[in-house]
């Protein structure tokens, strides 16, 4: 592993692997901790804002470029940002079962199937990780 590619990055990459990081970590630990109580919310806030800066923070990367300077990647980007209100907006109305799909689908497609795509060779983070 060597943070060199990571550390060489635009400020925007980095900014996106933060909120990544923070993302997935928040998430995993939501999924096995229980829910409805008072740190569910706060780490459920985090995790919604660190979504959100993934999810604005690509709109400044163009590293794949198949429409223009735009990929399939900015399409999830604004559905996760579509997605993401919905979700809060589910659980402020008690409808914790549209809440727990919602959120959910934006951590197994928005970051870890996103973020999978991520380690295939060539790509900043299997260079991060994996080296050469």
């Amino acid at each position: 592993m060597t943070l060199t590619p990571l550390l060489q990055a635009t400020l925007a990459i980095q900014i996106h692997v933060i909120a990544a990081s923070v993302a997935f970590i928040l998430g995993a630990a939501q999924l096995a901790l229980p829910k409805g109580g008072g740190r569910h919310r706060a780490m459920g806030w985090i995790w919604s804002a660190a979504m959100a800066t993934l999810a604005i923070s690509s709109f400044w990367i163009h590293e794949i470029k198949l429409w223009g300077s735009w990929s399939p990647i900015h399409l999830l980007s604004i559905l996760t940002l579509v997605g993401l209100p919905a979700a809060l907006y589910a659980a402020r109305q008690r409808r914790f079962r549209a809440h727990k799909r919602g959120m959910l689908a934006l951590f197994v497609f928005a970051l870890l199937t996103a973020g999978l795509f991520t380690l295939l060779p060539g790509r900043l983070m299997h260079q991060t990780l994996f080296g050469g």
